[in-house]
């Protein structure tokens, strides 16, 4: 096992990465949307997840303040640093569940 620099995220595979943003982005774009209003904009119009690494994840989003046009970043850490690919998916999970309790939304059942 190779030492980590504790500041430095683990790097996931490109092609996880790749997959990971390809199936939150075609499969769970409401989620990516809950999370933007949750955690960057209550005014969120559009979001898609832009990366992914051990300390957590990254989107942009637009927002209907109409203060900018831009896409916003928004940054969202995991509970606690992660390593390994099924942990990408418990965490952006439990990121969903409180992105809805944020919003006092009822969280969809999970699989």
């Amino acid at each position: 096992m190779t030492h980590h620099d504790q500041d430095t995220p683990h790097a996931f595979e490109p092609a996880i990465v790749a997959a990971v943003l390809h199936h939150m982005n075609d499969d769970h774009a409401d989620d990516n949307l809950l999370i933007a209003r949750a955690f960057g904009d209550a005014l969120a119009v559009s979001a898609r997840m832009v990366g992914v690494d051990g300390s957590g994840g990254d989107w942009v989003y637009t927002s209907a303040s109409g203060e900018n046009d831009d896409e916003l970043p928004l940054r969202v850490e995991w509970r606690a640093p992660i390593t390994e690919r099924p942990e990408i998916r418990r965490e952006i999970v439990a990121l969903y569940d409180r992105a809805c309790a944020e919003l006092g939304i009822e969280p969809r059942p999970h699989e």
